[in-house]
């Protein structure tokens, strides 16, 4: 067992990612379906991984059971009242997701401050450090995929699509309407809540991350840095903290 490096877990509403990183990089990644976790699917999952420490963030409590049941008490849960280098100024800090707290972590450490992260998820969350380093907040609006689900899901005629970008602004078809409208709008949302957000907090750092980053911010004529990484970065500083 390497007792120098960390096995990073961040349990999401669709997937589990799972990072084995030293102090200061990710070494590899994998994942798994967050439905189908269990203690035999986890061990299968880290097989081959050496690590001393694990640090966990989970947004679907039902699944930590079986995390804990592999690796006890000595696990790293993070929460609002673990230790993770910057503050929580916060009126129920317990309701923060901890993922939304690992971004932050990250965010800080890693960007600067103030800024912003944007989350790409099943729910897009724009989450706030303050210039002195705590968490003071967010926005959290639907996510891309669960926009476009949700019109297939809710109409009669209107197909599930794949995502991709718009050849023109003006569909001239079903799918290309969803797409145009899919792209732009998402586009014009996140716009307009980086623009109110800046009326509060000016010359953020921002920094996106999730699974729509990449292609959601090509498209835009904004300053943002997006790294797919972000969550497990902050786990990874957390982490890191429990050696001093």
């Amino acid at each position: 067992m390497n007792s120098r490096q960390q096995l990073l877990i961040d349990v999401g509403n669709g997937r589990t990612k799972f990072g084995l990183a030293s102090a200061e990089v990710i070494l590899d990644r994998r994942e798994h379906a967050t439905r189908e976790i269990s203690p035999d699917s986890i061990q299968e999952v880290v097989k081959g991984w050496e690590f001393g420490r694990v640090v966990l963030c989970s947004v679907v409590p039902k699944a930590v059971a079986a995390f804990r049941e592999v690796f006890g008490a000595e696990m790293i849960e993070l929460r609002y009242d673990t230790r993770m280098g910057i503050g929580v100024r916060y009126p129920k800090p317990e309701s923060i997701g901890p993922d939304r707290l690992a971004n932050a972590v990250a965010l800080a450490r890693m960007h600067g401050t103030p800024g912003i992260v944007i989350d790409f998820g099943t729910a897009v969350t724009f989450d706030i450090v303050s210039a002195d380093a705590h968490y003071i907040g967010g926005v959290i609006a639907p996510g891309l995929r669960l926009m476009t689900d949700y019109l297939h899901e809710r109409t009669a005629l209107l197909p599930r699509v794949d995502l991709s970008e718009p050849v023109t602004a003006i569909g001239t078809s079903t799918k290309e309407a969803i797409l145009a409208g899919a792209a732009i709008g998402y586009r014009g949302m996140v716009k307009g809540i980086l623009e109110a957000l800046r009326k509060e907090l000016p010359a953020p750092h921002i920094v996106a991350t999730g699974g729509d980053a990449d292609w959601i911010v090509s498209g835009m004529e904004e300053t943002i840095t997006v790294d797919p990484d972000l969550t497990l970065h902050g786990l990874r500083l957390v982490g890191n903290l429990h050696d001093a």
